[in-house]
């Protein structure tokens, strides 16, 4: 992940946020890359490695095999974290297909994320401690019932883990970890066994 490079410290918490998301609304990010509101500033996230999007293309089309008509996946949407002013764009989201629809259309605000069903993050070089950190602690206040982290820099050493039932602390009760080579099992409405021998082994970012 880059350094920030916009940041509005000096306004206070509402107006804070209204000028970070005004400026994400106007980015020109380049291709590839994804803007993200975090810690009061916008960061850039470059384009991930190959591998990266091997898991995630895996990941889709397992979903895909048991996702019931009323959800549907979607990469690069931007979620607002509201309890804690962030905005994140996983690499999948598994969201109502009618929420989407009913955005505003001359708006490229982020959704909800407290709507998001799952939520799933890869790790990258530069990501990875957010992705472990930061960000299971967002997804896990803004109540979002699975979030799927698939490390391929855990220093146990590639590992698929399923975090569920969210806290407001930002800590989730139930961890569901796995290594690379092992099914991992999603809960209903998925129920679906996530094969992992197929992915990727830990590599660059």
């Amino acid at each position: 992940m880059t350094a920030a490079f916009v940041e509005n410290s000096h306004a206070p918490g509402a107006r804070a946020w209204d000028y970070l998301l005004q400026t994400w609304r106007e980015l020109d990010v380049p291709e590839g890359w994804r803007a993200e509101i975090d810690e009061g500033q916008i960061v850039l996230v470059p384009p991930p490695h190959a591998h990266h999007n091997g898991i995630a293309a895996k990941v889709q089309r397992q979903l895909y095999v048991t996702l019931p008509d009323d959800l549907e996946i979607y990469q690069t949407l931007g979620i607002h974290v509201a309890p804690l002013g962030k905005l994140y764009v996983p690499d999948l989201v598994v969201m109502p297909p009618e929420l989407i629809a009913a955005a505003d259309p001359d708006s490229s605000d982020p959704m909800d994320a407290s709507e998001a069903l799952l939520v799933v993050e890869i790790t990258s070089k530069g990501n990875a401690r957010e992705d472990r950190t930061k960000k299971y602690r967002a997804y896990a206040r803004a109540g979002v019932p699975m979030y799927l982290l698939i490390d391929r820099f855990d220093t146990r050493g590639a590992m698929s883990t399923l975090f569920t039932e969210p806290n407001e602390d930002g800590t989730f009760k139930h961890v569901d970890a796995v290594p690379f080579g092992k099914p991992l099992a999603l809960p209903a409405p998925f129920d679906v066994s996530l094969p992992t021998d197929e992915f990727p082994g830990a590599g660059p970012s």
